[in-house]
């Protein structure tokens, strides 16, 4: 190979190593654009950022820091069409960059030493520049695998990420990985020093540095990767703790209901022993022949026991209170309810269990029927008990696109969503807490997508007895 042809190798090299660091980055963020709808295109869009950008820095010499900041600048611009928070963006940027610039360390310190190798004896120039031009693809193919493979792992842990970030949290989460970006750029500035037409390597100048330098990079990966995953600990638990305060309000909100139940039966205990007393009245009308106030005062009782009424009947006062409720709420909604749920005959279910479900169930329902703009709106309830298990559906109607999340396979929770053209707004906090309850009768959550129906099927085993009293 001549000097000639090695220079167009090197450019040749230089810009299919930019394009498949471009694809890397699509890669990564492939992810995190949420939707199906232009998910092709988003990518495509993530690739010509990088692509372009780092090809025309190479073009006129613009320094890779300059690049840098323009693709993260540019990726942030289109953050609403990639449905993306733009400090959602930001961050990914930054780990992107750093996890490029840690693997590149890596394998060069191991190019160092394989290219000293592959040339040493060599007095024939062509071959020199030819073994050159090999070792150099050999390793840049190794080091788009490594990136790929760190890339990887590190999208795992940011799998449960939510959407939205506090500017504390992207303050944590960058400090490493910005640290990291500054440590390469100051490492490949001093590996080759020119002085009085002298070239200076620093890997030969000090061999240490040849171990030294992919350990520090290694450690910065690792201590980016160990942030990450204790900020989604964080995260979890922060989760946790909303599901468990959701819970404790749901279970005061029944309860609080379930005395006003109460009250409501006393009052029906009340009208019977009183209604002796309107017996005697409606006869001494009768009697008198005061016919038109005796319709009067039938009227007026009529009046009174609808105050008691229930049109729906469960078999227990807890999810009597709930499906009435929610049936009164589809009414004043518009909403065509239909309830075929019989509450199980059994002391191995915790009504306050199946209420939370329901509850949550029907909710979710009411929200998804809310929004929508055309077509029927329908909920359907039903729960049958068959042997030991007890099975809960809820189907209701909605518009808009359902995406799961990856790591629950729950809805994405988009409650009010900032995106256009995003996802329906399930709530997934309260399937969340379905499938919590669903578990304590080591049950699960079905949840199906047909057309614009949605539907979740919960499926209960009884408990054992000592379950139920701990």
């Amino acid at each position: 190979m001549s000097e000639m042809g090695f220079m167009l190798f090197q450019h040749i090299a230089s810009g299919g190593e930019t394009v498949l660091c471009a694809f890397c980055m699509a890669v990564f963020f492939r992810p995190y654009t949420a939707g199906r709808k232009n998910r092709m295109q988003k990518n495509i869009a993530v690739f010509l950022a990088y692509g372009m950008v780092y090809l025309m820095g190479e073009a006129f010499s613009v320094s890779g820091w300059l690049c840098m900041v323009i693709v993260i600048l540019l990726l942030m611009a289109g953050g609403r069409w990639l449905c993306m928070e733009r400090k959602q963006v930001f961050l990914y940027g930054i780990l992107f960059f750093c996890t490029r610039d840690m693997g590149r360390l890596i394998t060069e310190s191991l190019y160092y030493l394989f290219n000293g190798k592959i040339v040493q004896g060599l007095d024939n120039e062509n071959m020199i520049y030819r073994n050159v031009a090999a070792g150099y693809s050999a390793f840049m193919v190794l080091r788009i695998i490594l990136l790929l493979a760190m890339l990887l792992f590190l999208s795992k842990k940011l799998e449960k990420g939510p959407p939205e970030l506090h500017t504390k949290e992207l303050c944590y989460l960058c400090l490493t990985p910005v640290v990291g970006i500054l440590f390469e750029n100051i490492i490949f500035r001093l590996l080759f020093t020119v002085k009085e037409n002298v070239v200076f390597s620093l890997y030969g100048q000090y061999p240490a540095f040849i171990g030294l330098v992919p350990l520090i990079a290694a450690l910065f990966y690792a201590g980016m990767v160990v942030t990450v995953a204790s900020w989604q600990e964080m995260v979890g638990l922060q989760e946790e703790k909303k599901k468990y305060f959701v819970e404790q309000q749901q279970l005061a909100a029944i309860r609080e209901r379930i005395g006003e139940v109460e009250q409501f039966y006393d009052g029906i205990r009340r009208m019977k022993h009183e209604m002796k007393n309107h017996l005697t009245n409606i006869k001494g009308l009768a009697g008198s022949g005061s016919y038109e106030e005796m319709e009067q005062y039938i009227a007026r009782m009529d009046e009174s026991m609808d105050a008691f009424e229930m049109s729906v009947r469960t078999g227990n006062a807890v999810t009597d209170v709930i499906v009435n409720d929610k049936q009164k709420a589809a009414e004043r909604m518009g909403i065509r309810f239909r309830s075929d749920f019989v509450y199980p005959a059994s002391d191995r279910y915790n009504a306050y269990d199946i209420a939370i479900i329901v509850n949550n169930l029907l909710q979710n329902a009411l929200e998804a029927c809310g929004r929508m703009t055309s077509g029927e709106r329908y909920i359907s309830l039903s729960g049958s008990r068959k042997n030991r298990f007890f099975l809960i559906s809820v189907k209701n109607s909605f518009e808009g696109e359902v995406v799961f999340d990856k790591s629950t396979n729950l809805p994405v929770s988009t409650k009010a969503p900032d995106v256009p053209g995003g996802p329906a707004p399930l709530h997934g906090i309260g399937l969340s807490n379905v499938r919590r309850e669903a578990a304590k009768y080591l049950g699960n959550v079905d949840i199906k997508v047909r057309k614009n129906e949605f539907s979740v099927t919960v499926l209960l085993q009884e408990r054992s007895k000592f379950e139920t009293e701990r």
